[in-house]
């Protein structure tokens, strides 16, 4: 059995520049929304999926821009690793937690919003969102 949970999941930007963060029902750690790819699905098939499913986004694939692979600690099953998928796409729809998505956040990307994050959104994808805003200043 795999220690790797391999997921599809998207740095959400708003017209303002805010990030959109979620928390999972019964967790504390708010992570980039998204999920587990199934067997046989394309990782952007998953995110579609996904955000559907959770926040009731309807999104275009080909607007979803791939921007690589990230590994990490899984935030909420100890002992495993979490390998996703990432992708950024903007919306400027409002968004409804769904399924087992309990809370939504909008924050700014230059810091951590006073919430509790998961590891990979911590150590990895705030950094790597932020150090692409730098880049284009």
């Amino acid at each position: 059995m795999s220690k790797t949970i391999r997921i599809a999941a998207a740095i959400l930007i708003g017209s303002d520049g805010k990030t959109l963060l979620v928390r999972k029902r019964g967790t504390q750690a708010f992570m980039q929304p998204g999920g587990k790819i199934d067997a046989g699905e394309l990782p952007v098939q998953a995110l579609v999926r996904e955000l559907r499913e959770e926040l009731d986004l309807h999104i275009d694939p080909s607007e979803a821009v791939y921007i690589g692979t990230f590994s990490g600690p899984a935030a909420n099953e100890p002992g495993y690793t979490v390998e996703a998928e990432m992708f950024q796409l903007r919306i400027d729809v409002a968004v409804t937690p769904a399924a087992e998505i309990e809370e939504v956040r909008w924050i700014d990307p230059a810091g951590d919003g006073g919430l509790q994050l998961a590891p990979l959104s911590r150590e990895q994808i705030l950094p790597f969102y932020r150090a692409s805003l730098t880049a284009l200043a």
